[in-house]
């Protein structure tokens, strides 16, 4: 957050200072700084130690489970494209379940960095870390294996109830002035 706070602070200046060439970088750089704590934060809840699987009924995660076999057609079809997605970010990135509030539907987004290629209003729920400095010390340069390892740790409750929280907000989205 220090990055985020110390750029505010940049961009209030340059306002004040009628500086405005140097606002869009110090945007894109609020983005990254932002995005980037969001993303880690969620990565953390997402995980845990008798974690993995699949979201099923009986875990209390019907609703999520029902959700990605409408999203994707099975659950199976939806792993193969986050892991995928995670797999082919080059350089920094993440690959991500996101919540897509227009359609209501459950999307997978490559992100790079913190916050490229990422549609206004998609909330992300579920988040893999595709960034080298998550996997490199235990997997090398076996990116696919740390994924693979990733799903068996997954927090489907936790997925779950960002789920329906991203759902509660989404009307808010396109509410008309």
């Amino acid at each position: 957050m220090k990055g985020a706070n110390d750029t505010l602070e940049q961009l209030a200046e340059a306002r004040d200072k009628d500086q405005w060439g140097s606002i869009n970088g110090l945007e894109k750089n609020l983005a990254f700084h932002l995005s980037g704590h969001i993303l880690h934060s969620i990565y953390w809840h997402n995980m845990t130690g008798d974690g993995g699987g699949e979201p099923l009924e009986k875990d209390g995660v019907g609703e999520l489970a029902d959700a990605i076999a409408e999203s994707f057609g099975s659950f199976e079809k939806f792993k193969a494209q986050l892991t995928k997605a995670s797999a082919t970010t080059q350089g920094s990135g993440w690959g991500v379940l996101a919540y897509e509030p227009v359609t209501g539907r459950l999307i997978v987004e490559q992100i790079y960095d913190h916050q490229g290629n990422v549609g206004q209003g998609s909330v992300p729920i579920l988040v893999f870390d595709a960034w080298e400095h998550a996997f490199y010390l235990q997997y090398k340069n076996q990116k696919v294996d740390f994924i693979e390892a990733m799903w068996h740790v997954v927090n489907w409750q936790d997925v779950a109830k960002r789920y329906t929280a991203a759902k509660e907000r989404a009307n808010n989205l396109l509410l008309a002035p």
